[in-house]
């Protein structure tokens, strides 16, 4: 017996963000606040925008290639398998320190939205 209310989705799309990296929403659901799933890709040599997310806390989980992560006052090489907890309100940004690009996946809880993504400024030097 098939299900009662079968959910077609989009295709996935990819888009290019102000981030400096390609965002593609596995899934962010209105019906489901609990959490949200994308894969980001970074070019070779790419730092992403120091920023934080408020309210919501996310896991960076490496699938390919190597990364330099900035989080807080740490900061440490990634590569496959590896996974960055970073906590809501916590800066954050990754370089791609590789020559392909670095692919992970997102996992935000709860589910990402636009408004609580914050652009944080640069340090004076």
């Amino acid at each position: 017996m098939p299900p009662e209310e079968t959910k077609i989705r989009e295709p996935l799309v990819e888009r290019y963000t102000a981030e400096r990296c390609h965002v593609s929403e596995w899934w962010n659901d209105d019906g489901d606040e609990a959490v949200s799933l994308a894969r980001v890709r970074v070019e070779p040599g790419v730092s992403t925008e120091l920023h934080r997310l408020l309210h919501t806390t996310e896991r960076y989980l490496i699938l390919s290639g190597r990364g330099c992560m900035e989080t807080g006052d740490r900061v440490r090489e990634m590569g496959p398998g590896d996974v960055e907890v970073i906590a809501a309100e916590e800066s954050q940004r990754i370089t791609n320190i590789g020559n392909d690009w670095l692919v992970l996946l997102a996992v935000c809880t709860p589910r990402f939205s636009g408004p609580n993504y914050e652009a944080v400024a640069e340090p004076e030097s």
